[in-house]
């Protein structure tokens, strides 16, 4: 065994730890910063808008991309062959795929609706009700799981071997026949994954950073807390939005070229592809903590859903609600209550 062999074993047991030890960290934050986000918006009939409908399906994609991704891509990472059969491996890569494109394209859902609110405000309230958007929803995966379904065919088990050892991993094996696969199928991947719908998103926030510049939007009388309360839900929109197009971006580009060019071997550039799939990854548990950091209206919500497990939460809660009532009656306000609820995240 040569130097240069003792050098890669030696960073294949480094990773054997590192990695599903990130991954790990990454699991239970996703796992447990989605649920409450689900909970919370299910939970709190206040929540229940068009925009916390995303959220909500957002929260639900993510939690799938946590549950099918990231343990078996670190159990990859952690033995040296692939343990869940020839059916599983078909099953997780078909959901990882499903899961990612979910989230990308409810990405675009929640700027569409940012944009007709602030934009369109008065004429699109009667298309933004929640049965359009729960339809929007639905509509969206299904033409994702629909369109993934040749992903069932492509990937099997495939056993190799590696210094004299036989291992196995769930590989794409119609990329290992004909090279031209893997790159018609990554080149669509970054297309309408990445590019297409952030480019969209760009394109939307554009025509609503335009109008926000000179105020208020016209069609009617809106209060002056009515369009801070939009901006503070579009600000919040956009940075989940530039966190996804900044998590996701180096993978992509990794992705590419390996497909297109010619990516280095050794062992930095192959570190760095392990990080930059830690830090996709991680965007599926980075939202719920946003949402606790940026929206008052979620937190709020959040200590109703512990109310339900502490009776001292549930009063110093209900202290604080009369509190507010109380206040919310001295203030005057000329902004229909439905223009309210819809700006509750």
């Amino acid at each position: 065994m040569t130097e240069s062999d003792e050098r890669i074993l030696q960073f294949e047991f480094i990773v054997r730890v590192t990695v599903p030890t990130i991954f790990g960290v990454i699991f239970l934050l996703g796992l447990v910063g989605n649920i409450v986000v689900i909970l919370v918006v299910i939970g709190d009939k206040h929540m229940r808008n068009t925009t916390n409908i995303l959220i909500l399906n957002l929260a639900i994609a993510d939690l799938f991309f946590i549950v099918f991704c990231v343990p078996f891509t670190a159990s990859g990472y952690a033995i040296p062959f692939w343990p869940f059969g020839n059916i599983w491996c078909k099953v997780v890569q078909y959901m990882i795929n499903v899961c990612a494109y979910a989230s990308v394209y409810t990405l675009v859902l929640m700027s569409l609706d940012r944009y007709l609110a602030v934009v369109h405000a008065i004429r699109s309230m009667r298309y933004r009700t929640e049965r359009n958007t729960s339809i929007a929803v639905i509509l969206t995966w299904v033409v994702i799981s629909v369109c993934n379904i040749p992903l069932l065919l492509m990937y099997e088990e495939y056993p190799y071997e590696h210094f004299n050892e036989k291992r196995s991993a769930c590989l794409n094996v119609e990329e290992l026949k004909n090279a031209n696969v893997g790159r018609m199928f990554y080149g669509v991947f970054f297309a309408f994954g990445y590019i297409l719908p952030l480019g969209a998103v760009c394109v939307m926030y554009g025509l609503m950073l335009k109008r926000l510049l000179y105020g208020i939007v016209p069609g009617g009388n809106q209060s002056a807390e009515s369009v801070r309360a939009k901006k503070r839900v579009t600000r919040m929109v956009i940075i989940v939005v530039v966190l996804f197009a900044v998590c996701w971006l180096p993978i992509q580009v990794i992705l590419v070229i390996q497909k297109f060019g010619t990516y280095p071997t050794d062992i930095f550039y192959i570190g760095l592809q392990m990080a930059s799939n830690c830090l996709a990854y991680m965007n599926s548990c980075v939202n719920p903590i946003l949402y606790a950091f940026l929206s008052e209206n979620f937190r709020r919500s959040f200590r109703k859903v512990l109310c339900c497990f502490s009776p001292q939460i549930r009063k110093n809660t209900y202290e604080r609600a009369s509190t507010r009532i109380v206040d919310e009656k001295t203030k005057n306000t000329t902004v229909p209550g439905k223009l309210n609820n819809e700006n509750n995240v």
